[in-house]
């Protein structure tokens, strides 16, 4: 208990340093700062107002993580996992902080950063990351893949869950070594479509293993 207790705390410790840090140097920053990539490498400049809102989604997720398990019907089943619950949470935190971090580190040096294979990376660590950790989910309805198939059958709900394991760390190995020889375009179509492969590809087996259960052969 001690250590959830420990890492609840580190989760909003890293859920406030975006707005902590944006408050420090937002007086610093131009009237525009870099807020978006494009495909072709050309950066969008907007005003520096944006980051704000920018940095009050790290607390906003934490607040909608810790309020989740509560609500759910199931949320006996998250406590089975809430370890792993509560370590998602922590790499989404520090996911965030990295983005704010990226933007205030262009905003006062423009082009010091790769800012498409950095983010391609960090895309690539959060497959391998979930990939690791979504085979000890337990059926619920907030986290997860949670399609009609799975949250019907528990057997189901496992099955899928360990391919989608296999695809997400396939996928985000993939991804990252992918990073290290494409740029711009090329990098980002790759990422849609290796994304698109493992999301698709769970969903579809939850459906193929779902009609093959003795109950639903006709």
């Amino acid at each position: 208990m001690r250590n959830v207790h420990k890492t609840r705390v580190l989760i909003w410790v890293l859920a406030v340093i975006p707005l902590i840090l944006t408050a420090i140097f937002y007086s610093s920053l131009p009237d525009k700062i870099p807020m978006h990539w494009g495909l072709t490498g050309r950066v969008r400049y907007d005003p520096k107002i944006h980051i704000w809102w920018l940095s009050a989604i790290s607390p906003a997720i934490a607040a909608l993580f810790m309020v989740l398990p509560a609500i759910d019907p199931r949320k006996e089943n998250i406590e089975k996992f809430r370890g792993f619950y509560d370590a998602f949470c922590l790499f989404m935190m520090a996911f965030m902080l990295g983005v704010v971090g990226i933007i205030l580190s262009e905003s006062f040096n423009p082009g010091k950063l790769r800012v498409e294979f950095l983010v391609t990376v960090g895309c690539g660590l959060l497959f391998v990351f979930l990939g690791n950790m979504i085979p000890k989910f337990k059926s619920n309805f907030f986290a997860g893949i949670r399609t009609p198939w799975t949250l019907s059958s528990n057997e189901v709900w496992q099955r899928t869950h360990r391919i989608a394991g296999f695809a997400w760390v396939s996928g985000g190995l993939l991804i990252i070594a992918l990073s290290l020889i494409l740029r711009n375009l090329a990098l980002y179509i790759a990422l849609l479509a290796i994304v698109a492969v493992i999301t698709i590809f769970p969903i579809v087996m939850s459906y193929r293993w779902y009609q093959k259960l003795p109950e639903n052969k006709k």
